[in-house]
């Protein structure tokens, strides 16, 4: 049976962006949940014998948020939130890598966000290894993971008349990832 080391070939392996997300979802109101994107961000894998010494380094743009709401866009870019301006990157790098299973491994790293650094896990799982049509050594993978966003700094929100916060707390992170390793 393979394992998760086997599954990711040593080298350096780079987000696609146009097959790559890095989204979140977010209750809103105690009674739905609000999804949005990042727009613009790089991410690069780099694995060589053992994924447990492999390092992970990303970069999202602060400011290219969409929830697919002009105002709450706006909102989110403020200092009430990712202070964009201000901050306009967030950035992730691995401080650890755990295999738990042949496809699973749970990524350690901090988290720098809104002038803030916290450390954040996520779980991710491979979603193969393919070439695509023209000739690219490409591996998926879902990472997922949650976060309390007041640990950021973001703590604007409104009790409603029904007893629910209007934002909660916790922040789901959803990214998948298709990367492309660097010939050489």
């Amino acid at each position: 049976m393979s394992t998760v080391t086997q599954l990711i070939p040593t080298g350096t392996w780079t987000a696609d962006p146009v097959h790559s997300v890095v989204g979140f979802s977010v209750r809103h109101m105690g009674i739905a949940t609000v999804h949005g994107v990042f727009e613009k961000f790089e991410a690069r894998l780099e694995v060589g014998d053992d994924l447990a010494h492999a390092r992970v380094e990303a970069t999202v743009e602060a400011a290219s948020i969409t929830t697919r709401e002009a105002q709450r866009d706006e909102h989110l870019r403020s200092p009430e939130f990712f202070n964009a301006e201000a901050f306009p990157q967030i950035t992730y790098t691995s401080t650890g890598i755990r295999v738990v299973d042949d496809e699973t491994f749970v990524v350690s790293g901090d988290l720098q966000m809104a002038g803030v650094t916290r450390s954040v896990e996520l779980t991710a799982t491979v979603g193969g290894l393919e070439t695509d049509p023209w000739g690219n050594e490409r591996v998926g993978l879902e990472l997922r993971g949650s976060l309390n966003r007041g640990d950021f700094g973001m703590t604007f929100n409104q009790l409603l008349g029904g007893g629910n916060m209007l934002v909660s707390d916790t922040v789901k992170i959803a990214i998948d990832i298709s990367a492309i390793r660097s010939a050489g």
